[in-house]
């Protein structure tokens, strides 16, 4: 079949393509893709030396199974995720399903056992790579069984697709990794749709004090609404942080923040939230940044803990579920992070966009 896919040359370009995609067979699942999220990554998928088609955040109609697939069946809805565990290998067992050990979904610079057959996906009758396993800037996708989740009933697809990515990434970071405790105090460095996303996460695990930061007026008033208690509005050239920290500490009892997360994709702030926490405290990059930075090693001091989680720790059978939960119950908002929508051929438009900041999340939606 064939299906209309936006394609990264490797070299910092993408064009739209036609590809032929197969009927899925086995244990894999192909999907008519009604909504994508973009997301930084997809930018940088532009220059990942190799083409593939882009895009990892998805959610769509199944058209067909292959004859393994229980979970679900020809029309349901489902929404797409990266972490495609095997269930066997060590870190599955432990409950690590984004290290799997047999997929491998984070190395996105190799072809892995997370992908369906390789000749199932085909530009210009050979195969192409799929971005992270699924490839969902395409009217089709076919992916592996575990990366699909059956949708509950009334989830926008444009809602649904960025819970793929951005939204876990950020609610995970949160409640899964953080584990945040009631009555803490918590700093987001970047009111994106990730920030924004953490910001949800410290609110559903009843932090005292969330403190928004971010170099745009209209972000922190955004950050307001999904939860943030307070906002700082930051500086460009205080380089060192001082008094962004200063102005935690102002907030904080003179302490510094319980936990601080950075979700801003630049490098130069990749070490910025071990100046916004305590003694003691749990500094976290969430962004993916994959870029050399260096970092004064004081700034570590006095047992602070700095992590860079993958993927909020995502679980898909645990945690999909209990977002859509809360979505349901009118905790946690989706509807609200979608700023604009776009076609496939505007998606030059969306990459602009969402570069400039001017979306939370921009989503792509086919006919």
């Amino acid at each position: 079949m064939q299906a209309q896919a936006a394609i990264a040359d490797g070299k910092g370009h993408f064009a739209l393509e036609s590809i032929e995609v197969t009927e899925a067979i086995g244990d894999e699942v192909l999907v008519e893709i009604k909504a994508a999220g973009i997301c930084h990554t997809d930018y940088a998928s532009l220059n990942w030396k190799r083409p593939l088609v882009m895009g990892h955040e998805g959610a769509g109609v199944v058209r067909s199974v292959g004859p393994l697939v229980r979970h679900v069946q020809t029309g349901d809805a489902v929404v797409l995720n990266w972490a495609v565990p095997c269930g066997k290998c060590y870190q599955c067992r432990n409950g690590n399903e984004v290290l799997c050990e047999e997929s491998k979904p984070a190395y996105v610079m190799e072809r892995s056992k997370g992908h369906a057959h390789p000749e199932g996906t085909t530009l210009k009758g050979k195969p192409v790579d799929r971005s992270f396993n699924l490839g969902t800037l395409s009217s089709l996708a076919l992916v592996r069984a575990a990366a699909v989740t059956k949708l509950p009933k009334d989830v926008p697809f444009t809602s649904a697709c960025i819970v793929g990515c951005g939204v876990m990434t950020g609610f995970g970071s949160a409640v899964n990794v953080a584990q945040v405790t009631a009555g803490s105090s918590v700093a987001v460095l970047g009111c994106g749709g990730v920030g924004l996303n953490v910001i949800q996460g410290a609110r559903l695990r009843c932090a005292e004090s969330i403190i928004a930061i971010d170099l745009r007026a209209g972000s922190l008033e955004t950050a307001r609404k999904f939860g943030a208690t307070q906002t700082l509005l930051a500086d460009p050239d205080d380089r060192e942080f001082e008094r962004m920290a200063q102005s935690v500490r102002q907030l904080t009892g003179g302490r510094g923040a319980d936990y601080a997360f950075e979700a801003t994709s630049v490098p130069a702030l990749a070490f910025a939230p071990l100046r916004l926490i305590r003694n003691g405290g749990m500094a976290l990059q969430v962004s993916g940044i994959n870029e050399a930075v260096s970092v004064p090693m004081p700034w570590f001091m006095w047992n602070k803990t700095y992590l860079t989680p993958l993927y909020g720790g995502c679980s898909p059978g645990r945690d999909f579920s209990r977002i859509f939960e809360h979505y349901q119950r009118g905790e946690l908002k989706l509807d609200e992070l979608v700023t604009r929508t776009y076609r496939l051929k505007e998606l030059a438009n969306a990459l602009e966009d969402m570069l400039a900041g001017r979306n939370a999340k921009g989503v792509i939606v086919f006919d």
